[in-house]
C-alpha cells in the first residue's frame, strides 16, 4: 500500500511523530506504516525556536537518518522554511530523492499571523510535482484566526489539508464535507477518540508534539519519583515552546 493509500476517510492513518533517529526506530518497530517529524521536538533537541524557519537543516538531517527504517517518511517542514517557492521546490526535491513520501507545509507564521492566501497557494504548487505527498496545514484554529474554510478551499491542489486544532465533531465533519480532500486532524488527549475522527471522514490523525511532550513528562515523573515526589501535568505545546529561544 501507498503512502497515499494509508489515507482511508472513515479508516485513519494513525501518525505518530518522531523527534530523533531513537524515537522514530522505537516507532517503526512497533510496525507503525508511517511516521512523521515533530517540528516541535527538533526545535527543542537543537536549542532552537519552532515555527520560526530555524531548523533547516536539523529536519533534512532527520529526514535522511530516517530513510532506512523500512517505513514512509512525512517530514514537517514548517512553512517550507522560506517564502520563495523556488527555494521551497529546492528543498522538497530534495527530501524526494532521500526518498521522502511526504511533507506537511503550513500557513501559520511565528508571529501568529498567517501567510497570504496566494502566497501559500504557490508554495503550495511549488512542492508539488516531486513524487511527494503535500499536506497542505492551515493553522487558522491553531491560531485562532482567518477563515478555515476559505483556506481549505483554497488549498485544494495539494494532496491532502491538515488544520490542527480542531476538536469538535461537528467542526470537524464540516470541513470533511468542505473538500475532496483527505482530511488530517491533530490528536488531543481531551478531543474526540480515533473511533469518533474515523466517524466523520478523518483520513489521517496525527500527534504531533505528543510523544516529545510525554516523554518529557515521563523522564520528569522518573526522576521525581526517587525523591518520591509527584510529577506536574504533561507539559503543554506553548509551555515547551516558551522555554526555547526566541526567534531571531
Amino acid at each position: 500500500m501507498t503512502f497515499r493509500e494509508l489515507h482511508r476517510p472513515g479508516d485513519p492513518l494513525l501518525l505518530p511523530n518522531a523527534w530523533d533517529y531513537g524515537s522514530a526506530a522505537m516507532l517503526a518497530a512497533q510496525g507503525f506504516p508511517a511516521i512523521g517529524t515533530t517540528s516541535l521536538g527538533v526545535a527543542a533537541v537543537h536549542g532552537k525556536p519552532d515555527a520560526a524557519g530555524a531548523t533547516r537543516a536539523e529536519t533534512i538531517e532527520l529526514a535522511e537518518s530516517m530513510k532506512d527504517l523500512g517505513v514512509y517518511v512525512t517530514v514537517d517542514i514548517e512553512g517550507g522554511f522560506s517564502d520563495d517557492p523556488a527555494e521551497v521546490a529546492e528543498l522538497v526535491a530534495g527530501l524526494a530523492a532521500l526518498g521522502v513520501a511526504g511533507v506537511n507545509l503550513e500557513d501559520g507564521r511565528a508571529d501568529g499571523t498567517l501567510r497570504p492566501i496566494e502566497l501559500h497557494q504557490r508554495i503550495i504548487e511549488a512542492a508539488m510535482g516531486h513524487g511527494v505527498f503535500v499536506n497542505a496545514r492551515t493553522d487558522t484554529a491553531w491560531l485562532k484566526t482567518g477563515d478555515t474554510l476559505e483556506r481549505v478551499r483554497a488549498y485544494g491542489h495539494a494532496d491532502g489539508l491538515f488544520v490542527p486544532g480542531l476538536s469538535g465533531l461537528a467542526e470537524i465533519a464540516e470541513v470533511v464535507e468542505a473538500t475532496d480532500l483527505p482530511l488530517n486532524v491533530l490528536y488531543q488527549p481531551t478531543g474526540p477518540t480515533l473511533a469518533e475522527l474515523a466517524g466523520v471522514g478523518v483520513a489521517r490523525v496525527s500527534t504531533g508534539s505528543l510523544l516529545y511532550r510525554a516523554a518529557l513528562h515521563g523522564a520528569l515523573a522518573s526522576l521525581l519519583a526517587i525523591q518520591d515526589k509527584a510529577a506536574p501535568a504533561m507539559p503543554t505545546y506553548g509551555e515547551i515552546a516558551a522555554i526555547l529561544p526566541a526567534p531571531q
